[in-house]
């Protein structure tokens, strides 16, 4: 059982590897594409869909580890086993929903961009800190973040649904949960590795840290606090 433990968590390293390289591959060639033909789309959501997985897969190795021994427990007492790869299908398939959605937006919201895909607007660039901070203290961050942070209580309320629609609906509170930080992509740059590796560590420990840390709302203060400082100092260049 162990050794399971650490393939699949190897697995889940080789793939959010595998994707981040992806995601910076296909963001090269996106930039030397001409925008608007079916190839610079299919690239565009490539490079999304292979960030989000990369972002968001480790983090949901506590739910794939509890979804794996729960489901080899009730096969050894003679129950049908709920195979991890479909649970894991079911939660890839909302974030690559949700990726469609974010490039529909960038194409249909166009604002102008650094070559690393940062907003030039230091106004936007602080509404999307504020907004991020503002939603990490919302009772229903909190609400989503407490199912994330639960996955047994999670699999024991759902358990008869099956896997894929477990996993479904565990990447529907995930993205319920973390789809505003996701916004902060185009703060840092949605081509800067850096800053990619950065969000994903922090959406995995929000996961992993017990909610009584409030870790969270302390960031969600953190947040405001920086965008307002962006717009101060910005007011100061210009004064």
């Amino acid at each position: 059982m162990a050794s399971e433990r650490w393939i699949i968590l190897a697995a889940l390293a080789l793939a959010a590897a595998a994707g981040l390289w992806l995601t910076l591959s296909s963001g090269d060639i996106l930039m030397a594409s001409a925008s608007g033909t079916a190839f610079y789309l299919v690239l565009l959501f490539v490079m999304w869909s292979s960030m989000m997985l990369a972002m968001m897969l480790p983090s949901a190795a506590p739910a794939i580890l509890t979804h794996r021994a729960m489901s080899a427990r009730l096969a050894a007492r003679g129950g049908l086993p709920s195979p991890p790869a479909l649970f894991v299908a079911g939660y890839a398939v909302i974030w690559a929903a949700f990726s469609l959605a974010a490039m529909t937006l960038q194409l249909l919201v166009p604002v102008p961009l650094t070559g690393m895909m940062a907003v030039t607007s230091t106004a936007l660039g602080a509404t999307l800190l504020i907004a991020a901070g503002l939603y990490q203290m919302t009772p229903f961050k909190q609400s989503c973040l407490r199912k994330c942070q639960s996955p047994l209580l999670f699999f024991a309320r759902r358990w008869r649904e099956g896997a894929l629609r477990m996993g479904l609906r565990h990447g529907v509170d995930c993205v319920a949960c973390c789809w505003v930080l996701m916004g902060l992509l185009f703060y840092g740059g949605v081509m800067e590795p850096r800053w990619i590796v950065g969000l994903a560590v922090f959406v995995a420990a929000e996961k992993m840290i017990p909610a009584r840390s409030q870790l969270s709302r302390f960031t969600g203060l953190l947040l405001i606090g920086w965008g307002a400082w962006v717009i101060l100092a910005a007011m100061a260049g210009v004064n």
